[in-house]
Parts: structure tokens; sequence; C-alpha cells
């Protein structure tokens, strides 16, 4: 007397694992963080995310007491910015620059003279005389980007403005020394050649207290214009995230049913085993189990199964044990395309099939060869528009 056992599918179809109480209803909560390009400031990454290292050169022009006695083009002098910095959020950002080398002006008390006097100036009997001095202008700038803030986060967006404030310390390197409380404002033009490389242009502004330049006068403070071009190097990680929380509510009454034929089948064969060994008559009895595709879910980033993943593939394979001797299954791995980046999808997309299958063999002496494994990587939306729901295992049965 034969007795056969047909699975169609696995026990359970189409479903993420779940507490094996009977419960009609189950919400699961999942806090996650994903790549997003929506607008703006609410947008925030963790402290090393976003540190960018920009330098630049050009030409700077010092306003003093006397420098406008010199020819405009003779007060040109050349200028390096050097910063370091990082963006708190998509519009708001901080940097650290050093700005300086030196300028050039006319002096009347001789301090920071080069010994050339400047020719047809004479000043009630004073001669002015050229100047030049070494100076640097270490200062802390806040930039508020104002293409994010109004247009909203881009990642594709290949131009963007910056308006930024600072202050800082100036001191002149040459004797006798000068110190000054410095204000800076000025505009950052950024030029986006790709995720990790900017061409920049900064345009700006700069106070220091009158004397910094070694000559006091009726001004009540020295300027400094500059203008630079260089370039920024954007430091991985990049790009913005924000948490959400996202409430799953699954209907296990499918799942109840289920588990309901499960035992009223087991009980049903049992019987046939029992009626067969005392010699009863017993006709021939086929018995399916109704189901279909498992799925199994993962959060973002992992690939460990969990507890309540562990007791629902332990159901799973029972199922597989009391089905069709050598019956073939394929398990295929997803993540997510839309967070990480196509080389770590592949390797978790594969880390979490391997992890279905060695449960499966490991700690429930499954043959490693009714299991044919494969992975997908990253993958897009796969069900209902979330991306949450592509992170997943699918155990079907090989037909």
């Amino acid at each position: 007397m034969k007795m056969k056992l047909v699975m169609a599918g696995t026990l359970l179809a189409s479903l993420t694992a779940m507490p094996l109480a009977a419960q009609t209803r189950t919400e699961v909560v999942e806090v996650i963080e994903d790549v997003e390009a929506t607008k703006g400031s609410s947008l925030t990454s963790d402290f090393k995310s976003n540190w960018f290292i920009s330098a630049g050169a050009g030409p700077q022009v010092f306003f003093g007491d006397h420098d406008r006695q010199r020819k405009f083009g003779q007060r040109i002098s050349p200028a390096l910015d050097i910063a370091v910095g990082k963006w708190i959020t998509p519009v708001v950002g901080l940097r650290l620059m050093y700005s300086g080398l030196y300028a050039k002006g006319a002096t009347q008390n001789g301090i920071f003279s080069t010994g050339h006097p400047i020719d047809g100036k004479p000043w009630h009997g004073y001669w002015l005389e050229d100047s030049k001095f070494d100076f640097m202008d270490l200062h802390v700038d806040v930039l508020f980007d104002l293409c994010n803030w109004i247009g909203g986060y881009n990642p594709k967006r290949i131009y963007s403005i910056a308006l930024y404030a600072g202050a800082g310390f100036g001191y002149t390197w040459n004797r006798p020394h000068q110190n000054a409380i410095a204000a800076n404002v000025g505009l950052f033009h950024m030029f986006h050649l790709g995720r990790a490389w900017d061409i920049n242009i900064d345009m700006r502004l700069s106070g220091f207290h009158d004397g910094f330049d070694g000559a006091n006068g009726s001004r009540p403070f020295d300027g400094l214009t500059t203008l630079t071009a260089g370039v920024t190097y954007r430091f991985a990680p990049r790009g913005w995230k924000v948490k959400r929380e996202v409430v799953t509510v699954y209907d296990n009454s499918a799942v109840n049913d289920l588990r309901n034929q499960v035992a009223r089948l087991v009980a049903e064969n049992e019987k046939l085993e029992k009626d067969a060994k005392a010699g009863k008559n017993v006709s021939h009895k086929t018995v399916e189990y109704i189901g279909g595709d498992y799925l199994i879910y993962f959060p973002i980033n992992v690939s460990e199964l969990s507890l309540a993943d562990r007791a629902q593939l332990e159901q799973c394979a029972t199922a597989i044990k009391n089905g069709p001797k050598g019956a073939k299954y394929l398990i295929m791995g997803y993540a997510d395309k839309s967070t990480g980046t196509p080389e770590v999808n592949e390797i978790l997309s594969r880390a979490r099939a391997e992890s279905v299958r060695a449960c499966l063999v490991n700690e429930f002496g499954i043959s490693a060869d009714r299991f044919d494994v494969r992975w997908k990587g990253g993958v897009g939306n796969m069900f209902y528009d979330d991306p949450t729901l592509s992170r997943v295992v699918i155990l079907s049965p090989v037909k």
C-alpha cells in the first residue's frame, strides 16, 4: 500500500516572517534609512558623511588708507585658498579656510615698505612708498546653498551657488606683526563634475580693523577683495539619508488557514498509515499542500536570519521533508537598488540567499542538493512600490 504526500509549493505563501501565534493581524515597525532626492534641509547625514576639501588660487586686492594713491593694477597680488568642510544638510555647510599669501599697497610711515617711492606722490612733505606684507586670514564660514534651498536637493544638479559669511583671525607675518579680527562674506560657485569632484569659483570680501596694513587713517577698517578658482573633492560616504518609520500590516488569516490545513492533512496521513499497518483496506490517498512561494524579508544591510525567520523556516523544512522525495527548490536572493552600490547589493543578495539555505541545511537537516541558490543583486520595487519589500529571499518549488 502506497501513500503519497505531494507539496505543490512551500507551506506559506508570499508572507514575511511573523510570530507563530494564531493572530489575525500583525504590525511590523521598521526604521529604515534610504537615500532620498527630495527637498532640502530636513535631510541629514551622519558625522562621517559629506566632508570635502577644496583649494583655489587667483587675484586679490587690498584696500588700505593710502592704497588708492597707486594704480589699481599695481595693487593686484596672488591669493591662495585651502579649506576643509562638511555639508551638514543639503542647504547648510561649514568650512575652515586658510586664505592669504601677500598684499600690496602704499605706506606713509614706512611700515611694510619695499623702499621704493611712489613717483609724483609727495604729501605735505611726506613721500609715499610701495608696501608689501605677507599675511593669512584663518576663518570659519557658514555656507548656505541657495539652489538646494529654493529648488530642493537634486543629486543631478550641475551647478549650485552658496552664499556664505564667517569670521576669523588675520595675522601679518612681517614685523611689526599685526593681528586682527576678520569678517568675510562671499559667493561660492560649484560646478559638479560628478559624485566626487567640483570646479569652484569663490568671490569674497574681507574686512580687518584699521591698521592691519601698518597704517592708521580715517577709515574704520581695511578691506580685501578676492577672486579664486579651484577644485573641491568630496569624500565618501556622500549623499543624504532620511530615517523613516515603515509600518507593515499583515493579515494572518491566510497563514492560520494554511496551518489548520497542514494539521488536518498531517493527521489524515497519520491515520492512513496506522490503518495500513493494521491491515485495513485503505485506498490510495493523495494529500496535496496548498501553497506557493515563500518570502522572507530582511532589514536594510542585513543578511542574518532572526529567530522569527528561523521559526518560519522550520515549518517550511517540515513541509519539504513531508513532500515528494527529491523535489527541488529555488532560493533567490534580492536587494533594494535604491540603497547601496551595485557591488554591495550583489554581495548582500547572495548572502541573504546563502543564509536561508544554510538554515534549512544545517539547522533542519535538509540535503543541500535539494536547493538551487541564486541571487539578483539590487532590483527595483518588486511589491506595492515599496523598496523595503525588495530586500527579500524567495523560496519556490522547481516545477
